[in-house]
């Protein structure tokens, strides 16, 4: 049973403290993105805005040409997108692959994802682009597609792998018993019983490819497909005794991930705690 003992006060506190230390970044965030210039200059960070100004978010979002707001969110959303769902396919399917084959080389290319989840993306990125530029995969989304997808590819295997080696066959077999093949049986009787790995996968790689910089500005740059953090690199330049737009377009930017975490927190959790939907 349970008891509210003083150390459980102190344990309270405690995590009051150390979650207003947090949040403390986000609440300078929101306020200051709703303050006017001549406001944000002269006021504490921490004080609310008098006149709370949402023309602010109105005004970068209905800007347009290389710093479109719009345009940076959409390309953004269809590189998340279509990158996760080429990585979780092609992942599932291999890493199923490998832990239900008792071939010699199912071992060794697992250990070959292995090192490449080691292995930082950034010693490869020269040679990376000079290849994707030999076969037309630069200044495309497409192209980047295919590369975030190689970026990726390794950690998604190996977690669905670990999942795929602690879940029962007997789903399987009692599909191979009905008649269906090997692929039909991944298809409806393991990858929808893997939806915790798979909500972790989604989380990890699509905060990741949302947020990322570096790639899309060396495999995008000087296209007319800016991510969306390029376009926030680019306000930066632009904006720069505008501190209170910044911030606005830093708002817009991470709604849609906040968003996106609250939904599939719960899967997240269960992917690091090993559950497995029954």
């Amino acid at each position: 049973m349970f008891r509210y003992t003083p150390l459980t006060f102190v344990r309270e506190i405690i995590m009051i403290l150390v979650t207003a230390i947090f949040a403390l970044p986000l609440y300078i965030l929101l306020v200051g993105s709703m303050k006017t210039t001549a406001e944000f200059r002269s006021t504490s960070p921490l004080a609310l805005p008098t006149d709370p100004q949402w023309s602010n978010f109105l005004e970068v979002i209905t800007t347009t040409g290389r710093n479109s707001i719009v345009a940076g969110f959409m390309n953004s959303l269809i590189l998340t997108v279509g990158s996760l769902v080429v990585i979780i396919l092609l992942g599932s399917f291999c890493a199923y692959v490998i832990v239900r084959s008792t071939r010699r080389w199912a071992r060794a290319s697992f250990y070959l994802f292995l090192v490449a989840i080691i292995l930082p993306t950034q010693l490869g990125i020269v040679p990376l682009y000079v290849g994707a530029r030999a076969v037309g995969l630069t200044g495309s989304l497409i192209g980047l597609i295919i590369i975030y997808s190689g970026m990726f590819l390794p950690l998604c295997v190996f977690l669905y792998a670990s999942f795929f080696r602690g879940h029962p066959r007997d789903y399987e077999e009692a599909a191979a018993i009905d008649g269906a093949g090997p692929f039909r049986t991944y298809w409806h009787s393991v990858l929808p019983l893997m939806a915790p790995v798979t909500g972790t996968v989604a989380i990890l790689a699509g905060v990741a490819i949302w947020n990322d910089f570096f790639t899309p500005l060396i495999f995008l740059g000087g296209t007319n497909y800016p991510t969306l953090p390029v376009v926030m690199y680019q306000y930066v330049g632009n904006l720069v005794a505008e501190w209170n737009k910044i911030f606005a377009v830093v708002v817009i930017a991470f709604i849609p991930v906040m968003i996106f975490f609250i939904f599939t927190q719960r899967r997240l959790m269960q992917g690091f705690s090993g559950g497995v939907k029954s």
